[in-house]
């Protein structure tokens, strides 16, 4: 087992690495000529000039003011100067949020870890439980409750510290809760006007032989909203034109580039291979085959363009219905349609630029079907993925390396080798392992169908953490395969599980800490590095920019994303609390991680990521809810650890915490939670009055006529806006002229035409 000398090895390798990764940001972060790399957001927003315009050759590249290299750790100030106020402004209210996590990371375990070293570091140390066992210790396992002798009373001091664990964490959760669903309910009060505000997307439209989707959906929004509907856009299926345009990009990129490197040297044109990836098939002028395949390209979209403008197939049963104010899209997206609770189903549309639009193509009857293909996919793969994780468990084991291979055995008991194994080769064994993961869970959750980037992400966080659970932390703790483990908790009762998994709980404590060092201390400042961004970003500078413009879209500044992020944070809350009680030496190495976490995405924030999508904190329930399982899970796995302590006498006690902890969910779900899955109807109609009031000539339908269009369509031949007044909108209602015979009047004029009759009831 590794002893305390093998994690201070470890330590200090990773604190030289991330040292290493600051100095190596500093260096470069000054560099005018990476600029645009480190500081792309402020490029964005057309607030940064580049240093590359003015001064001397050199000084054009290289920063030769060598006072600034003394201050390379300036920037970590400079990241905790901006308030949150301001934050929201420059980044946006889910940017300010996420950072909240890290901050709610030290509220909780600062004051554990002072507590838990003052009162149950000295309780655990002062045994000599270990020192007469026949078992293998560690310096770290004589400060984990291991040192404590069987039915000892000094279990007493951890179920009292459970307890004050608890609550602690239950408060800082609670006054988290509210804080952010404060902060929602007042950036969606004070924020500009944004098409979803006005908007519903309506799924599942019922089919009708005599109207298109389009009439069917503008009559019965007229009949049943009469007051508030403004207009409504269709859902096409343009998922083949978007991938036309895509391939179109990427050839038209290679023009540019072969037409560029022609201009540099017209002694000779640029020569290609028209096999796969250029490297095999027959040679060709590179410039006049890629004018052609953009032609191509072009005639087939265009092609393509007009067949989903004439194929009645194209239109899917969904459009973006918009209305007057926000009070009327509240009331429609909150409330059920019609008596058939499976049709016309209605939910708050995402704001534009969060839409994920291939999905919306996808019939609305299949996507049952697609999440329990993907249930069972993710059943197995996470089964699976056990084989790999158990054999990066086998890299701790010295034995079982000298074993697999002996004749390396003098050079892994070299003792700085052995402490190199220990200390630090599991753990980025794992995060290698762990790389392809999040790519394969968010193909996982497009195939679902999600509608949204901001749920797709969000589903893929889900899946993440409890990937995360079963295989890193119980298939770090439990030795065997995947399947041997289902099948030994299958045929054990229920109580049986905790025990088993709380008896190996603080033999793993070291592995844990290794791999808190690689990933949460070395691995978060090597994100401040942005290698790959600074590579792609160069390579593209030099051959395909030409323009300023060419070079705004060389920048990659990235963004959050919450599917890896949030979950790999969710699991050192995790470790954190199962910790805690059981061995709290691991408290400042997560202490550590959060701090260090905390400003280096500060720092990413407001100088680097552009957010994708803005969902006004939405996701905050998915952080409450795992921290509460993780707070759980401690609970239950002290309970199984206990039993096999004969302490049994605190097992009533105990079993009291998780039920309170479940009833403090429940309230805060209760309290808290409707501000992120719901709009009130108050806050709707007070924003909606001040508008008017400030606004009065406001011509919303010209706002939000062509907001919901696909991309694809934009800026092509699909028409122009149509200019209309207040008063046109607010005229008296008419008979809606409709194909179909009915025994109901329509409330206002139809755009799409046809003869005056009256529509269906079965509306």
């Amino acid at each position: 087992m590794a002893s305390l000398n093998d994690i201070a090895v470890g330590a200090a390798i990773n604190i030289l690495s991330a040292f290493v990764f600051f100095l190596i940001f500093a260096i470069l972060r000054i560099q005018p000529v990476n600029d645009r790399v480190y500081f792309p957001k402020w490029y964005l927003k057309g607030l940064r000039n580049s240093p590359l315009r003015a001064g001397a050759f050199i000084s054009k590249f290289v920063n030769l003011d060598f006072r600034s290299y003394a201050r390379f750790l300036s920037w970590m100030p400079a990241a905790l100067k901006m308030p949150e106020p301001e934050l929201i402004d420059h980044a946006g209210l889910d940017s300010a949020v996420y950072l909240r996590i890290y901050l709610i990371g030290l509220k909780i375990f600062t004051p554990i870890a002072c507590l838990a070293f003052s009162v149950m570091v000295p309780v655990n140390w002062t045994n000599v439980t270990l020192e007469r066992s026949n078992f293998t210790y560690s310096d770290v396992d004589k400060l984990s409750i291991s040192n404590i002798p069987l039915g000892s009373n000094r279990f007493w001091t951890h179920l009292v510290m459970a307890y004050a664990f608890t609550f602690w964490t239950c408060y800082i959760l609670k006054s988290e809760y509210e804080t952010v669903a404060s902060m929602r309910l007042h950036f969606l009060a004070s924020e500009q006007r944004r098409p979803d505000q006005f908007t519903v997307l309506v799924r599942n439209v019922p089919p009708d032989p005599d109207e298109s989707v389009s009439e069917l959906v503008e009559h019965f929004f007229l009949v049943n909203h009469p007051d508030q509907y403004l207009t409504h856009q269709v859902v096409c299926n343009a998922n083949k034109l978007s991938s036309l345009v895509k391939e179109k990009k990427k050839v038209q990129n290679w023009l540019d580039f072969y037409q560029l490197r022609y201009l540099r040297n017209q002694s000779k044109r640029p020569i290609v291979k028209t096999g796969f990836l250029g490297l095999w098939g027959k040679k060709v002028d590179a410039i006049d085959f890629y004018t052609s395949e953009v032609d191509r390209l072009s005639s087939e979209m265009s092609f393509e363009r007009e067949r989903i403008s004439k194929n009645p197939k194209s239109i899917m049963p969904a459009a973006f219905v918009s209305f007057k104010s926000r009070w009327g899209a509240a009331v429609c997206s909150q409330t059920q349609q019609c008596r058939n609770p499976t049709m016309w189903l209605t939910e708050w549309a995402p704001e534009p630029r969060d839409i994920y639009w291939d999905n919306l193509a996808i019939p609305y009857v299949s996507l049952t079907i697609r999440r329990l293909i993907a249930l069972v996919a993710f059943f197995f793969l996470t089964f699976f993925f056990m084989i790999p994780i158990a054999f990066v468990q086998s890299l701790a084991n010295i034995e079982g390396i000298e074993k697999a291979v002996p004749f390396l055995k003098p050079i892994i008991e070299l003792k700085f080798i052995k402490s190199v194994i220990q200390g630090f080769l599991p753990g980025i064994a794992l995060k290698v392992f762990l790389m392809f993961l999040p790519s394969i869970l968010m193909f996982m959750s497009k195939f679902e169908g999600y509608s949204s980037i901001s749920s797709l992400e969000r589903r893929s966080a889900t899946r993440y953490y409890i990937f995360q659970f079963i295989n890193v932390f119980l298939g770090s703790i439990i030795t065997g395969t995947a399947f041997q483990q289902l099948d030994s908790f299958m045929h054990q009762s229920a109580n049986e599980i905790p025990k088993t998994i709380g008896v190996s709980i603080p033999m793993k404590a070291t592995f844990f800490i290794t791999y808190i060092m690689v990933d949460g201390w070395a691995g978060v400042a090597g994100e401040i590095l942005r290698l790959k961004p600074l590579i792609m970003y160069h390579l593209r500078n030099f051959f395909l920019v030409k323009t300023e413009k060419d070079r705004e879209e060389a920048m990659d500044p990235g963004s959050l994303e919450f599917n890896t992020g949030e979950p790999r944070i969710q699991l050192y809350f995790l470790l954190g609390l199962v910790y805690a009680v059981v061995t709290p030496f691991l408290l400042p190495f997560i202490i550590i991680f959060f701090a260090l976490a905390y400003v280096v995405y500060r720092h990413q924030i407001i100088n680097v990521y552009n957010q994708e999508y803005e969902s006004a904190a939405a996701f905050w329930p998915d952080v409450h809810g795992r921290i509460i399982t993780a707070l759980i899970v401690s609970q239950l796995l002290l309970m199984g650890l206990l039993s096999t302590k004969n302490a049994a006498q605190s097992t009533p006690l105990l079993i009291t915490l998780p039920v309170l902890t479940i009833w403090f969910h429940r309230f805060c779900k209760g309290r808290y939670e409707p501000a992120f899955i719901r709009h009130p109807l108050q806050e709707a109609m007070m924003k909606d009055t001040l508008e008017r009031v400030r606004e009065p000539n406001l011509n919303m339908k010209a706002f939000l006529q062509n907001a919901y269009v696909h991309p694809v369509f934009k800026g092509g031949d699909d028409g122009s806006e149509s200019e209309v007044s207040l008063e046109d909108l607010m005229e008296e209602p008419a008979m809606v002229p409709t194909k179909r015979h009915s025994r109901r009047n329509t409330p206002m004029p139809s755009k799409q035409s046809g003869s005056l009759t009256k529509v269906d009831e079965d509306y």
